[in-house]
């Protein structure tokens, strides 16, 4: 199957072309972003000791880890598609 970046089959333009391109490519961290990264990752991670440490291992423990780590990643998104 070949990949094409020929969007005009995108009728209803929900995603714009530039959204992909945005989100596929890679940012390098430029001024503070390499700190607010690190800052987020630190809050983060005590949130998730936290959470071992009060809730019992069952199904949502292990969601309410997993929605910490999305959290994490989408921050970071954020910081590096938005700016």
């Amino acid at each position: 199957m070949a990949i094409t970046t020929d969007y005009t089959n995108n009728t209803q333009q929900r995603v714009l072309p530039a959204d992909i391109d945005n989100w596929f490519t890679y940012h390098a961290p430029k001024s503070d972003q390499t700190e607010r990264y690190s800052n987020l990752r630190e809050i983060a991670k005590e949130l998730a000791i936290l959470t071992v440490k009060y809730c019992p291992p069952c199904a949502d423990t292990t969601a309410a880890l997993r929605k910490l780590r999305e959290f994490v990643m989408a921050a970071n998104l954020a910081i590096a598609c938005n700016e």
